[in-house]
């Protein structure tokens, strides 16, 4: 989703509690997650490189400090998740970080002739500085955990992210799962490489195992994530927001569309002779 803004992309939102020390402090349309301590905030992507002052406004309406954020993580370097991290570290002074070939992306600012929408998707400033994480890899900033789950597919450097927040004795996995959708440039094909489609088999799998008793997406509505708050607001109880199977089924409605469009790949391929 690269050409077309949607108008929700843009629309500002009341940023709120997800749970314990977890804010949405995103977009209506696009998603910003802070896990807050009191050693420092951990802010998970940055939506459109325009909505950097939308994203600090929210940020500061809770209460919280823009220089206190320590650590910034991206879900997957397209400029719509990605477009304000420059502008965010630079307003913060956190530490960037992302999977091996996330940093590679962000660091050029978006143009990565390995992600299926090279010279389809939208430019955004670089990220002249990005610290790798490795697959499996725990970040932390004060008492908060973050683990990177590599989940390639949509673009190489795909990333999941699962941490927990605690309400008193409760405390729930959040799982903020990366985009599991097959999207490529006029005559992209993922079925030309079977590493890739193994990888992305692959993060099918690894989505359905994850932890996960909140299910986050970076597009709200991949998720019915707004549906739920609003459930949750109404009802007063966390309830509506928790469901331990939510990961699996994400994955399990991705993997058969990623499968049809092998098939249909596969079938052009054989009538164009190519």
């Amino acid at each position: 989703l690269t050409h077309a803004h949607d108008a929700s992309w843009s629309q500002s939102r009341q940023p709120f509690r997800i749970y314990g020390n977890s804010w949405y402090v995103g977009t209506q349309g696009l998603s910003a997650i802070l896990v807050a301590s009191p050693q420092g905030h951990v802010l998970i992507d940055g939506t459109l490189e325009e909505n950097a002052a939308q994203i600090e406004a929210n940020i500061r309406a809770l209460g919280f400090r823009l220089r206190d954020i320590k650590l910034i993580l991206n879900s997957h370097a397209h400029s719509d998740h990605a477009g304000a991290i420059a502008q965010l570290a630079h307003d913060s002074g956190a530490t960037v970080a992302a999977s091996v070939a996330g940093a590679k992306e962000l660091r050029s600012g978006g143009d990565d002739p390995d992600d299926p929408q090279y010279g389809m998707a939208t430019r955004y400033p670089a990220v002249s500085q990005v610290k790798v994480v490795a697959d499996g890899e725990t970040e932390r900033v004060g008492q908060i955990a973050i683990v990177a789950h590599y989940t390639p597919g949509h673009t190489p450097g795909s990333t999941s992210w699962t941490w927990r927040s605690c309400e008193k004795a409760n405390c729930l996995t959040l799982a903020y799962v990366d985009s599991l959708t097959a999207l490529g440039r006029d005559g992209f094909r993922y079925s030309d490489d079977a590493a890739r489609v193994a990888s992305f088999r692959q993060s099918f799998a690894t989505v359905a195992a994850l932890p996960c008793d909140i299910l986050i997406t970076p597009h709200p509505d991949a998720s019915g994530f707004m549906q739920k708050i609003a459930a949750r607001d109404r009802s007063r109880s966390p309830a509506p927001l928790i469901d331990a199977g939510a990961c699996r089924a994400y994955a399990a409605a991705a993997r058969p569309r990623f499968e049809e469009r092998l098939v249909t790949e596969r079938q052009d391929a054989h009538a164009t002779g190519k």
